[in-house]
């Protein structure tokens, strides 16, 4: 990876305050992230930088912290992380920081930046793919089969069909793709078989009664791993269109950059991996041309520069969070406007 000039290991030294920064929480591969996303040899200590996943705002603090003069867009779905961001975005303001907030998936960034006259001219895009820790951790949320609640899952507590309405009227086959294609679950066919036949009986409404069948067809083979991970996964991401924001979104978070600007993407899941690397090598070529123009391809610019391919944490991060061990890091910088 390029080295910044900011020397390694700044970011942990983040000093928390009473004001913006309180309850920083440090992220998967943070030092990493924070210095492409922060792009401090372009923009110094001023930018427009935008965080397409708040969460409970761990990034989006840090760079408040760093980048005293920049504007801050921050987007989430969760009303709950809605509401946390809404208060940081007070204290900025009080400190003489910009911030904005918009209860939105990061798959309509571009429509909400162009309407809010943003158009190719932000600085560093972040986006931290998967559902947040906070979501795990809230039984309520059905996220988790881990802690027992009513099987929700939607990421937008507020809209949508929850993981116990789609479960009681899907199908069997497509439950059964869904669970393959979205968890990579090898008895994703036993599994729909076995949550048709229960709902017959009375409806799944809670995540202790999904695991427990789910348990009743897949055995315990790896050993840390419980064998609903795959299912839950798989179900979750259908329910609220992961790969779909994420194609979506990475469209247009690249049309917003300026020249310079860099998209910085964190994934946790092979499928939303391999879109992302897609993305990126495609936005990193030139342009096909017809045969016969008396032009080469090497003489376009392409869109993009890849900036990282494929970071992966370091060994002593994944020993004190083994949630990092599937992490991956990818960068992209817009250097031609010309086509996007």
């Amino acid at each position: 990876m390029k080295k910044s000039k900011r020397k390694k290991g700044t970011a942990e030294k983040i000093e928390l305050n009473d004001g913006p920064t309180q309850h920083l929480h440090k992220s998967v591969m943070w030092d990493e992230t924070l210095e492409w996303w922060s792009n401090e040899n372009i923009t110094g200590k001023s930018g427009l930088f935008v965080d397409c996943t708040f969460g409970r705002g761990g990034h989006s603090r840090a760079l408040i912290n760093l980048k005293t003069n920049a504007e801050l867009l921050v987007f989430d779905k969760d009303p709950e992380a809605i509401e946390v961001a809404t208060k940081l975005a007070e204290e900025t303001v009080a400190s003489g920081q910009k911030m904005n907030v918009f209860h939105s998936s990061y798959a309509d960034i571009a429509e909400v930046l162009e309407k809010n006259g943003y158009s190719q001219k932000v600085d560093g895009i972040l986006m931290d793919l998967g559902v947040s820790s906070p979501q795990l951790d809230e039984a309520e949320r059905g996220f988790s089969f881990m802690r027992n609640g009513p099987l929700d899952m939607r990421m937008n507590s507020s809209a949508g069909m929850t993981a116990a309405e789609w479960l009681a009227k899907v199908d069997e086959k497509t439950l059964a793709d869904v669970i393959y294609q979205l968890g990579e679950e090898k008895q994703s066919r036993r599994i729909a078989k076995k949550i048709v036949m229960a709902r017959a009986e009375k409806p799944i409404e809670t995540t202790a009664e999904l695991a427990d069948l789910v348990c009743q067809v897949v055995p315990r083979r790896v050993v840390g791993k419980h064998p609903a991970t795959r299912t839950f996964q798989a179900i979750r991401m259908h329910i609220n269109n992961e790969l779909g924001d994420l194609q979506q979104g990475l469209k247009g978070a690249f049309e917003m950059l300026a020249p310079g600007g860099k998209l910085v993407v964190l994934s946790f899941h092979s499928l939303e991996d391999r879109i992302v690397k897609r993305f990126m090598q495609q936005h990193s070529k030139p342009a096909d041309l017809p045969r016969g123009l008396p032009v080469l391809a090497a003489d376009i610019a392409p869109p993009g520069k890849v900036c990282v391919k494929g970071s992966k944490p370091r060994d002593e991060e994944i020993n004190v969070n083994p949630r990092a061990r599937s992490a991956i890091l990818r960068v992209i910088e817009k250097v031609n406007t010309a086509e996007t």
